[in-house]
């Protein structure tokens, strides 16, 4: 396999976490299920061969993405190849900073994979093509950010209070209480709902329950006996049994059938 992690300057590095290429990836598996992570993604398939979501119950084939497509912030999962035979590059938004990149509100992108041409500029077709035409993996990656500082310069306006809201939800999740956070800036809870959906794509409320779950990931990754009780409590969830229906939603399956399926990668569960 051969790959290559790219974080983009100033000042698109205050909105993209990173540019990650890659090629030649065998995995013995075929799908992948991937689980929420309070990301959105712009993702270039360098081939010619569309890329299918499938049914997460009959995993037949419900969506074809082709050339360039966006992936909006997710709260439910979703089956996806593996990565086997792509040449791609994943374009990764910090967490609630893809706004400035597209025409709608980011709450119509919620769970949806689109054609990035209908929200993204039109030219983000011809940026493929050049990607193409280039052969170098890191002039790729340069030519990428280049490109989309161009593109985007005159769009790069951060909001605050997102960007202050998100940050406390992410140092404390386990602690954060959106009332007191809704107090804390002055706005009520009825605007503060509508600007979070705008920017980030869902309520405060659901953005804490996705990132109390990457949480809950995290520490049953970190130890090998786990107290389901304990750990629910201590991820900010009210009791076990939210817990582990929060965790069904967001993954499809219990804690036990989490653990009993993962792999190397928290956020993508081998299928077929």
């Amino acid at each position: 396999m051969i790959s290559k992690l790219h974080i983009p300057g100033y000042p698109l590095n205050h909105f993209i976490k990173s540019f990650y290429y890659y090629r030649d990836y065998n995995p013995l598996h075929s799908i992948d299920r991937f689980l929420p992570d309070g990301n959105v993604q712009l993702l270039f398939e360098l081939t010619n061969d569309p890329k299918y979501i499938y049914d997460n119950t009959t995993l037949a084939e419900i969506q074809a993405c082709r050339k360039v497509w966006f992936s909006g912030i997710r709260t439910k999962p979703i089956t996806i190849p593996s990565g086997k035979d792509s040449e791609m590059i994943v374009v990764e938004f910090h967490k609630g900073k893809a706004f400035p990149f597209i025409k709608d509100m980011m709450h119509a992108l919620t769970n949806h994979v689109v054609d990035a041409e209908l929200v993204l500029k039109n030219n983000i077709l011809e940026l493929r093509e050049k990607l193409i035409e280039e052969k170098h993996v890191d002039r790729k990656l340069r030519l990428l950010e280049k490109n989309l500082l161009d593109f985007y310069l005159n769009s790069l306006k951060e909001n605050p209070f997102v960007d202050f809201v998100i940050t406390r939800i992410l140092q404390t999740p386990n602690q954060t209480c959106l009332k007191r956070l809704a107090e804390k800036v002055g706005y009520t809870q009825k605007h503060i709902i509508k600007i979070f959906k705008d920017h980030v794509g869902v309520p405060p409320k659901e953005f804490l329950k996705i990132i109390r779950f990457q949480q809950a990931l995290a520490e049953i990754e970190r130890h090998k006996n786990i107290s389901w009780s304990t750990l629910a409590i201590d991820c900010g969830f009210y009791d076990q049994s939210h817990f582990i229906a929060d965790f069904k939603t967001f993954s499809g399956f219990t804690p036990l059938e989490y653990i009993r399926q993962k792999r190397d990668n928290t956020h993508y569960i081998p299928v077929i």
